[in-house]
């Protein structure tokens, strides 16, 4: 079993270095500064890629865009689903069977087909986010749904009910925070779909115009060159690789933590 610190260093640091990675950079992540494709050597850590720009300065610079982009989407997909688990699980009958049926047929498309149609008519993060929501919401949703209707009646909802509260107010004071762990949970898991639906996206050239430092779109523009010099191929494929486990990582901590909260919660309510 992966221990928590080790999850926990890395967790901090994949983030970290996508994020403020670019401050880091030993050299302008845009410019040509050597012959193109040159193997590791001095002053160029990794190499060149195909226009002799530094392929260590355009990896620390590549993962903000990309990751900014995927946890938007993913906490649009989030919000979206939440709301109609809530719903569905707290009030069932029509509310539960509408929302249901809707969640379905949304899932019916695959979210990168959904993501390709919606790249060809709009242009920057619209497809990322739109297929990350229609693809995620309805996941997140099923979710949640389940979540409510197993806490429905818990002594802590019971007691807030003969407190007064109803409706929105019991369900955001009450029911939501006991779901705090599978939400996260899920959040992580959109969070990982988004990034994968991004990367495609940029591969196939519907994200950031070179020469925007991407991880995806170095993948894409130095393909041809990967038997000349393959960091230019393997650091971005690595970085989104690290990425990808540091939210998984993130995902199972999360849940391996909150039942434990729940049932420290339930324990507090039945003293």
């Amino acid at each position: 079993m992966v221990s928590r610190t080790a999850a926990a260093v890395l967790l901090l640091a994949v983030p970290a270095a996508a994020v403020l990675g670019g401050l880091a950079a030993p050299h302008d992540p845009t410019a040509p500064l050597a012959a193109p494709w040159q193997g590791p050597g001095p002053g160029h850590l990794l190499g060149t890629d195909a226009l002799g720009r530094d392929v260590w300065s355009r990896v620390l610079a590549g993962g903000a865009g990309l990751l900014a982009v995927s946890v938007a989407a993913a906490l649009a997909a989030s919000a979206a689903g939440v709301a109609a688990g809530l719903a569905a699980g707290w009030y069932g009958g029509r509310t539960d069977r509408v929302l249901g049926s809707l969640a379905d047929l949304l899932l019916a498309v695959p979210s990168l087909l959904l993501a390709l149609v919606v790249a060809v008519a709009l242009p920057g993060h619209a497809a990322v986010v739109t297929a990350t929501v229609c693809g995620g919401a309805p996941l997140t949703l099923r979710v949640v749904r389940d979540a409510v209707r197993a806490i429905r009646g818990a002594g802590y909802v019971e007691a807030a009910r003969g407190r007064g509260e109803r409706g929105a107010a019991l369900l955001v004071r009450e029911v939501l925070p006991a779901m705090k762990g599978v939400v996260t949970a899920d959040l992580g898991l959109r969070v990982v779909v988004a990034l994968q639906i991004a990367s495609a996206l940029n591969v196939l050239g519907f994200g950031p115009s070179p020469p925007a430092p991407d991880w995806a779109l170095m993948l894409r523009e130095n393909m041809p060159g990967v038997g000349v010099n393959p960091w230019a191929v393997a650091a971005p494929a690595l970085a989104i690789g690290l990425t990808t486990v540091a939210l998984v990582l993130a995902v199972h901590l999360v849940t391996a933590r909150a039942p434990a909260a729940r049932t420290r919660k339930d324990t507090r309510v039945g003293t």
